[in-house]
């Protein structure tokens, strides 16, 4: 099907459907305000074209003000209407698109139990300077979670530009340090594009741009079918180990944050403890464990989880349900900064050990009874 323009050519059938929805939209959006504006303009009529000649009685102006009074209201209603659905069509699109950006992580993954969520200081806003993701790949489940410099929407584009570039290389690279360097490459190639747009006389390409002022926090972990944790820390909080209580999974110094420095030649890949069957690992942002009350006190996180812990097996969805309500309470639901929180429950069996001939037994094939 085509339609003919009036410049000559024919409109695609594509465009022509999309003219057609935009129409339909728009009568839509314009049925709210056909009957007041009908009753405007037959109580308008009637006043000009039937004057009266002798002076209004009381009863008279109190009808025709009752009339114009529906009208107007009637005319704000209906303005108010198409707006409150415009303005749910563009949340609706916002919230897509956060998904996208930040979407949900599956329940389980490779044998782990995940459950995450996050807080935004900024209002209606799903996604802020926190992220978080984890996949799974041949090398092991990795999973990485960071805080970009700022909160709220303004940080958005730098944690576009760090889960990107994990989605990749997170499947593409054997070692765990060349994930760090992708991401490296990633929020420098950010920051330079930014700095191009904010401060184009400057150029943007060197690599002391205004825009390096900016960095991101990462954590890079890696979980092996045995259970072994590898970690690679710029900057970020260390997390936590449930195992009937709340332990850091590592003390050590970690990397300055992503953007600020160079990468070194070596990574220090640390080899953390084990994660056994059962146990849980609590990754966090800082604004969970910077966040205060009315009075200055900092939150107690160690103490949530140590309590959270306290009954294996911990569950990651009822983890991150009491750590946000006791956050929310212990500042009044009036947070500095974004929140987001990860935990990841290994629901791996053990596997028994076995001689060489039972092994063989279990992976040689069964004869054929042809």
């Amino acid at each position: 099907m085509i339609r003919i323009r009036s410049g000559g050519g024919p409109l695609p059938a594509s465009r022509w459907a999309r003219s057609a929805r935009a129409d339909n939209s728009r009568v839509r959006r314009m049925l709210p305000l056909v009957l007041p504006a009908v009753w405007g303009a037959a109580a308008l009529t009637w006043k000009i074209a039937c004057p009266s000649t002798q002076p209004e009685s009381l009863g008279q102006r109190i009808v025709t003000g009752v009339v114009f009074f529906a009208v107007g209201t009637g005319l704000v209603l209906g303005v108010r209407h198409g707006l409150n659905r415009e303005l749910e069509r563009v949340r609706e699109i916002a919230y897509a698109a956060q998904r996208v950006l930040l979407r949900p992580l599956p329940p389980r993954l490779a044998g782990l139990t995940l459950a995450a969520g996050q807080l935004s200081v900024s209002r209606g806003a799903a996604v802020g300077g926190d992220l978080y993701e984890a996949v799974a790949t041949p090398y092991g489940v990795r999973i990485v979670i960071g805080d970009a410099r700022g909160h709220g929407l303004p940080a958005i584009g730098a944690v576009a530009a760090v889960l990107g570039s994990f989605r990749e290389a997170a499947y593409d690279e054997p070692e765990l340090g060349g994930v760090l360097r992708r991401l490296d490459r990633a929020i420098h190639r950010h920051l330079r594009e930014r700095a191009r747009e904010e401060h184009p006389a400057v150029g943007g390409g060197e690599p002391d741009c205004p825009a390096a002022e900016d960095f991101v926090t990462v954590l890079l972990l890696e979980i092996g079918q045995d259970g072994g944790v590898l970690a690679l820390n710029c900057g970020h909080p260390w997390p936590y180990r449930l195992c009937r209580r709340a332990e850091l999974l590592a003390c050590a110094d970690p990397l300055p944050p992503l953007g600020l420095f160079p990468l070194p030649a070596e990574l220090p890949v640390r080899r953390c403890a084990r994660l056994r069957s059962g146990e849980a690992l609590f990754l966090h942002t800082d604004g969970a464990a910077d966040a205060r009350d009315a009075a200055g006190r900092f939150f107690g996180l160690e103490a949530v989880l140590t309590e959270a812990a306290l009954a294996p097996p911990v569950s990651p969805a009822a983890v991150i349900a009491t750590v946000h309500s006791e956050l929310l309470r212990h500042t009044g639901g009036r947070l500095a900064d974004d929140v987001a929180l990860l935990v990841l429950r290994n629901d791996r069996a053990r596997v028994p050990a076995q001689s060489g001939d039972a092994a063989l037994r279990r992976t040689r094939p069964e004869p054929s009874n042809r």
